[in-house]
């Protein structure tokens, strides 16, 4: 009986820490490794683009909303 249960729990243990263990160690610091190098130089141009568009039309919205409360100042109610 204690057979059994050696071969049933101890192999795939085994296999488990000879294979599936240092795999999975290597993925997880890799990907540590990436997450705290932080931007690359591509990404950190397009975020930078992505904002700078951002801020484009945000100004564009408050414009729009300024010409629509001159001209029709219960456009919101409307909604």
């Amino acid at each position: 009986m204690e057979d059994i249960l050696i071969v049933t729990i101890g192999v795939p243990t085994i296999i488990f820490m000879i294979i599936v263990a240092p795999i999975w160690l290597i993925l997880h610091y890799k990907s540590k490794k990436q997450v705290s190098q932080g931007l690359s130089e591509d990404e950190y141009m397009s975020l930078q683009e992505l904002s700078n568009k951002a801020e484009k039309m945000a100004d564009r919205i408050q414009t729009l909303e300024a010409i629509l409360d001159a001209e029709s100042p219960d456009w919101r109610n409307k909604a």
